[in-house]
């Protein structure tokens, strides 16, 4: 009797601790941990590359290129927070606003310059003359985009704040000199209440 009374009272507990999964729409924000997550990533870019597109330095790049559309490269954006934050999502973010603004001209990352470079050393060797594709015909960005993101976290019991910041700077790649520096910060507020019986 006493096994069936503890078995009666563990299945519930079995049951409610079961895994279930919903579907959500892309866009829908749903924060379960107060982490940085994709909402984040995806807001964040969105309104750095706003900001950034009207910022002073685009009239004068138009003006220097003769109406040419700068180019522009994202370098890296380092991780300085307490998190295990996945830059290279946030830098995809980042690109994706460049290029779908229309404003700039985007070259490919280091990486995927280094690929294409083997391509053409491929294509040398194996592709028809009239098929292959020559060196010395990339395009050099004019401007780097480059940042950091960090955190500040106040922890009580169950109760934090997690403060992110992040920081882009837009450099021009030949002189050095700094055409734009932008931040956006959020805020969370996280409360984790304690499994109650």
């Amino acid at each position: 009797m006493k096994k069936l009374i503890i078995a009666l009272l563990v299945c519930p507990l079995l049951l409610a601790c079961g895994t279930k999964v919903k579907r959500m729409e892309i866009e829908q924000t749903k924060d379960v941990s107060g982490s940085w997550n994709d909402t984040d990533s995806r807001e964040v870019a969105k309104t750095m590359i706003d900001e950034c597109l009207n910022g002073n330095w685009y009239a004068k790049a138009l003006k220097e290129k003769g109406g040419n559309e700068p180019v522009v490269i994202v370098g890296t954006v380092k991780n300085d927070s307490m998190e295990h934050i996945n830059t290279n999502t946030f830098i995809e973010e980042l690109q994706r606003a460049l290029i779908n603004s229309g404003k700039v001209e985007f070259v490919a990352s280091k990486n995927e310059r280094g690929e294409l470079r083997e391509e053409r050393l491929d294509q040398d060797e194996y592709s028809s003359e009239a098929t292959r594709k020559a060196f010395g015909k990339e395009v050099g960005a004019d401007y780097m985009l480059s940042g950091v993101l960090s955190d500040i976290k106040d922890q009580e019991g169950s109760k934090s704040v997690v403060f992110y910041q992040v920081n882009l700077k837009l450099i021009n790649i030949e002189t050095n000199r700094i055409l734009w520096n932008g931040q956006k910060q959020i805020k969370k507020y996280v409360n984790k209440k304690a499994f109650k019986l």
